[in-house]
């Protein structure tokens, strides 16, 4: 067998208030993937950060061998790992948008790798940079290497950040969950790519809680909890016959098709033949739909299919150019400022990233406060109204005076949802609520919101890219492309014997565990 790309032996990541990692050992050999998987906190991602090292000033990290290409890179200076990364060692991050430089297009992004590593002659550069785009899938990639990072969906920003990534040919690729914003088309495309490049005989160090992810592209994975590994096996062994509790714990995570009761309370919300067009691009192109009380209408789609822009003529927070949105049987289209202030109330949001939507300089108390305030609590009741929120979401009271950077992203996201109760909505409009969580917190969040549902008999208009998640709690699903509704129907009929091409190509795209893991699973 030839040399590991990277090896690692007793790895001990410490920062002043918690040791991070303890004793952690790995080796990826030229054409293997190793998964490194487990929840917010585990240390996964310091683990891959040590890699590179990227661990901060304030670590202390220590291990009995470091090498990457067979070079002793444990005591290494900081000028040392500048000519490692991007050249022998390429990182892909989980958040393009914060990752990818805003000022700046992405092809000239892509070409400052190529610049400062010499990879390809100065005149060659634009012809790669071009070629790069192309191989990660991006459409029109002239044009959008002129774009930048806030003109760009989120899947083409991932993309393009993964183009960067393997733009100097490295020998080891750590991705640190690639995929987890993208929906499951071009998911598939970058699960390709990283599947060509191991047969081509690179390294990867795949980072993911999104274990149908990992079982499609890892050899062997290694589970992570509380910085230790406790699990270590080959990909069939530990999804297929997992030993220890944690990593059974894991797999029971993974959401299936509920068995939900079918419901039919009053319409809440009817969309009637919304258009909305920017410049010469029709984002939503006659789009209609009914949501009833306490029932979830699942909506689907690759990026820019015109999910997003769907849930924000919803919300209001833009206009149609034709057709209007009702809320209980009142006009909410067009209506003038201060009159859909007062409605406001009716309809609250739910983002992906929660970190992004809240200030973070206001405590939660002052979160909640502020949504308390917009439905009319009185001020001498708002405190207690708050502890009861954090209560029904699963929190308590020791988390109010905490601002969001000092919250876990479980924990963030259980704040969010109960901001979007506050004032009593009677829709939420959930906008990949989950996405960003690992498995274990997903299922937490989902089983949260779907028993809220239950005992309030809120509506959600859930839009997510992950169709496991939306089978897992819709009653009804509609499924756009290009701006129009190819499908809708009940969700158990659309999502498992779909009428439209369309949708037979997103579910033919969803990776999935294999029938040994499945049934591991039940026996566990």
């Amino acid at each position: 067998m030839s040399a590991p790309v990277v090896e690692v032996t007793d790895l001990h990541v410490s920062f002043p208030a918690v040791e991070a990692v303890r004793g952690v050992s790995l080796a990826v050999y030229p054409g293997e993937c190793v998964a490194i998987v487990g929840e917010s906190g585990s240390g996964k991602s310091v683990t891959a950060r040590t890699l590179l090292g990227l661990t901060g000033e304030e670590a202390t990290v220590t291990a009995g061998r470091l090498a990457i290409e067979g070079v002793d890179a444990a005591s290494f200076s900081e000028r040392q790992w500048r000519s490692i990364r991007g050249r022998r060692v390429g990182y892909v991050l989980q958040d393009a948008l914060v990752s990818l430089d805003s000022l700046r297009p992405v092809g000239k992004e892509i070409a400052e790798t190529l610049k400062l590593h010499r990879a390809v002659p100065r005149h060659e550069i634009p012809r790669k940079v071009i070629d790069l785009l192309t191989e990660v899938g991006v459409p029109e990639p002239e044009a959008r290497a002129r774009q930048y990072p806030h003109e760009l969906s989120g899947g083409l920003r991932q993309r393009a950040l993964i183009a960067s990534a393997i733009a100097c040919g490295p020998k080891l690729l750590i991705a640190d969950e690639p995929t987890t914003a993208l929906d499951v088309t071009v998911q598939a495309q970058i699960l390709r790519l990283l599947a060509e490049r191991k047969r081509a005989g690179q390294a990867l160090l795949l980072i993911s809680h999104d274990l149908a992810v990992v079982a499609k592209l890892a050899d062997r994975i290694l589970v992570m909890k509380d910085g230790v590994v406790v699990e270590d096996g080959t990909a069939s062994q530990v999804l297929g016959a997992p030993e220890h509790p944690y990593t059974k714990a894991l797999l029971a995570a993974i959401p299936e098709p509920s068995t939900r009761a079918p419901r039919a309370g009053e319409v809440v919300i009817r969309a009637d033949g919304l258009v909305k067009t920017f410049g010469k691009r029709t984002a939503v192109d006659d789009v209609s739909f009914e949501l009833r009380a306490g029932q979830t209408l699942g909506v689907v789609g690759e990026s820019g299919s015109g999910k997003t822009t769907t849930a924000r003529l919803v919300l209001g927070l833009l206009q149609p150019d034709r057709g209007s949105v009702e809320i209980d049987g009142l006009p909410w289209t067009g209506l003038s400022r201060e009159r859909q202030r007062e409605l406001r109330r009716h309809i609250q949001v739910i983002y992906q990233d929660p970190l992004s939507s809240f200030d973070p300089r206001f405590s939660v108390r002052r979160i909640l406060d502020e949504a308390l305030e917009v439905g009319g609590e009185p001020r001498k009741t708002r405190l207690k109204r708050a502890v009861e929120l954090l209560e029904q979401v699963g929190l308590d009271d020791s988390v109010l005076e905490r601002r969001p950077l000092k919250l876990s992203g479980g924990q963030r996201q259980r704040v969010a949802i109960a901001r979007a109760l506050a004032p009593r909505p009677r829709v939420i409009v959930c906008d990949e609520p989950v996405s960003a969580l690992d498995v274990s917190i997903q299922a937490q969040v989902l089983d949260l919101l779907v028993g809220l549902q239950a005992e309030l008999g809120v509506a959600y208009l859930f839009i997510s890219h992950h169709l496991g998640v939306v089978h897992h709690v819709s009653d009804h699903v509609l499924v756009l492309k290009d701006g129009q509704v190819v499908e809708s129907g009940a969700a158990n009929q659309v999502l498992t014997a779909p009428s439209a091409a369309y949708t037979q190509e997103l579910l033919a795209a969803v990776p999935r565990l294999d029938t040994n893991v499945s049934l591991a699973r039940r026996a566990s």
